[in-house]
């Protein structure tokens, strides 16, 4: 009897993230179907690798979203409150260094990005950036550990960005930008969140909540940091711009051989992204955690289940996605009516972000810390204004090539400034939200469709096109800080307190003694 209720329970979960996952992809399905049948005319195989790739798509989110739950959430919050309870500030640095670099360094966004990228050498790139993350977030497990206030912090770093920015190529100033936002993509967001989550469980003060946000914030600044200092340095000639060379296929079975020969190459890169976490979490298992062994073998079918739907979401989407984003954009560009490229950006962002596998993640957790208070609903509704303003900005600057510098400097201070006016939650999770929005769909198929445009239209790929991502992440922290101040004003009510636990610091600080 045991045995059947879960099998029916799991069905009814299977169910129900089915049903999310398609209501989320639908839109953008009908979308850009409608576009190729009405009035873009796209190859035939293009267009049924596109519908291959949407079940895919679908199905593969809808494992993801049951897996994570079970694996990758609770992987970081017991990792995170084990850590913390050691004491040993080294040992926590140390670790969460070392989990910062891998788990980086296999983020499937990043490694998309790393392979388009021009004159950069695609594996110093992803090493350079998994450095920047792994020291950001050990310094954002430091900010939560001594109770430093997150606007204090963010400050700073992009003071340091603003200052680099004036040394670095600008021609790769939004290739820099971009590597800050797709580092924080489905395999990173739900460990980290938790791993924040985690280690705010043993602080019992009032900032507790809002601190166990704002390490994805953190570690968005990292990578552009690392890859402006790289580019000031170092420069590859070797390595050149090259347009999309989309596969085409004659057949059916030609197309289905490509998908099946896809999968092998996904499933690998699956597996170095979630062996580094597994290697850790068996180390804290038997060093640590002493988990039930029920326990233990429901989080390894969790990242069993999980890695099941990565490798079918990352083969529908880089098959069945990108390229025919890139033929749209370049059908589109290439003709008179090239600036409705920018209507057409701000629709798709209203409904890509729903594809993305983290935003979910993101928003089960704004639920569970705030207890309801903040609801993940309004949440999306706001990213969803964001993503499609951004969109909408990003197309902007493919079609009439103005400077990066010129939306980011002014939104990120804005943003800063905003911060001193609402909640400090709301602030830690507006800048969390500008990470988890620039996800796969963003990478692969509207940047995709950028760059189409953008070659359509003549212009330089690396300084017109790339920049997307940038954008994506940065104006998320405009829209959910402006929740924040709607929230505030309507409850009429002061910032919460701001005190902290002194005994946990003081313990803590002579730890590290």
């Amino acid at each position: 009897m045991k045995q059947a209720y879960v099998n029916t329970e799991n069905k009814h979960v299977f169910t129900l993230k089915l049903r999310e996952s398609i209501k989320s992809v639908a839109p953008i399905v009908a979308l850009v179907a409608a576009l190729c049948l009405i009035c873009v005319p796209a190859p035939t195989d293009l267009a049924l690798a596109f519908t291959v790739g949407s079940l895919m798509l679908i199905l593969g989110m809808t494992l993801f979203t049951m897996g994570s739950e079970s694996s990758l959430t609770s992987i970081g919050s017991h990792m995170g409150a084990a850590l913390t309870k050691t004491k040993k500030l080294p040992l926590i640095i140390a670790v969460t260094f070392a989990l910062g670099v891998f788990i980086t360094m296999a983020e499937p966004d990043l490694q998309v990005l790393a392979d388009t990228v021009p004159h950069i050498n695609s594996l110093l790139l992803v090493v350079t950036v998994g450095v920047g993350v792994g020291i950001f977030l050990s310094l954002a497990m430091l900010r939560m550990i001594f109770g430093i206030k997150l606007r204090y912090m963010l400050m700073i770093g992009y003071a340091l960005v603003l200052a680099l920015t004036i040394f670095s190529p600008k021609d790769q100033l939004a290739m820099a930008f971009d590597s800050g936002g797709v580092t924080t993509g489905p395999m990173t967001v739900p460990f980290v969140l938790a791993f924040g989550v985690g280690i705010s469980y043993i602080r019992s003060d009032s900032r507790a909540e809002s601190d166990s946000f704002g390490l994805v914030a953190l570690c968005s600044i990292g990578p552009i940091l690392s890859v402006l200092i790289l580019a000031c340095f170092y420069r590859d000639t070797s390595v050149s711009d090259s347009a999309l060379v989309r596969d085409s296929w004659q057949t059916t079975t030609q197309l289905g051989r490509h998908y099946i020969s896809s999968i092998p190459h996904y499933m690998l890169e699956m597996v170095r992204a979630l062996s580094p976490v597994m290697a850790a979490f068996i180390v804290f298992q038997f060093a640590y955690l002493k988990l039930s062994r029920k326990a233990f073998f429901r989080i390894l079918l969790g990242l069993l289940i999980t890695f099941a739907g990565l490798v079918l979401f990352l083969t529908g989407v880089n098959v069945g996605f990108s390229a025919l984003g890139n033929e749209i954009g370049k059908l589109i560009g290439a003709s008179k009516y090239k600036y409705l490229l920018i209507p057409l950006s701000a629709v798709l962002g209203w409904f890509i972000i729903s594809a993305e596998p983290a935003v979910y993640t993101l928003q089960t957790q704004i639920e569970k810390v705030s207890g309801g208070a903040i609801s993940g609903r309004s949440v999306k509704i706001g990213l969803s204004f964001a993503i499609s303003a951004a969109m909408a900005l990003a197309m902007t600057r493919v079609l009439t090539g103005i400077s990066i510098l010129w939306f980011v400097l002014p939104g990120y201070a804005l943003a800063l400034i905003m911060s001193f006016f609402v909640p400090e939650l709301y602030t830690a999770i507006a800048f969390d939200s500008g990470g988890v929005a620039s996800g796969p769909m963003t990478a692969t198929f509207m940047l995709q469709f950028m760059m189409g445009a953008c070659r359509a239209s003549r212009g330089n790929v690396l300084s017109d096109a790339f920049g997307l991502v940038a954008l994506v992440a940065m104006m998320p922290l405009l829209s959910v800080q402006s929740l924040g101040l709607i929230a505030r004003i309507r409850q009429g009510k002061s910032a919460p307190a701001e005190t902290l636990v002194d005994d946990e610091i003081i313990e803590l600080m002579e730890a590290a003694e």
